[in-house]
């Protein structure tokens, strides 16, 4: 039988587990890198870049330097989503919900 009152509290659970998701979040950080490391790009798990690093080695080709930044970024982009599904996959306990996404 179809218990709305469950519904209610496990939706409420969620949200609350999210919440904390959303506070963890603001603490992770993740690097992404280029070149061997000639660039570091530094974000957080919320996409907000941090910090970002250039090795003097890499200041020699201008087109190069602007690839390794473009790469670097993409690179730690696809890390701070990785660490954003793998916490709001243990916060929903797997639950798949089409296009939910936590706001930034």
């Amino acid at each position: 039988m179809f218990d709305l009152q469950k519904m209610m509290k496990q939706a409420q659970d969620m949200q609350k587990k999210m919440e904390a998701v959303q506070n963890e979040l603001d603490g992770i950080t993740v690097e992404g890198s280029a070149g061997n490391g000639a660039v570091t790009v530094t974000f957080s798990a919320k996409m907000a870049i941090q910090d970002i690093k250039i090795n003097p080695s890499a200041l020699g080709d201008a087109e190069m330097l602007e690839d390794l930044i473009k790469v670097a970024i993409q690179d730690a982009h696809k890390k701070a989503d990785d660490v954003t599904a793998e916490k709001m996959k243990a916060a929903t306990g797997g639950l798949s919900i089409p296009g939910l996404k936590l706001p930034f």
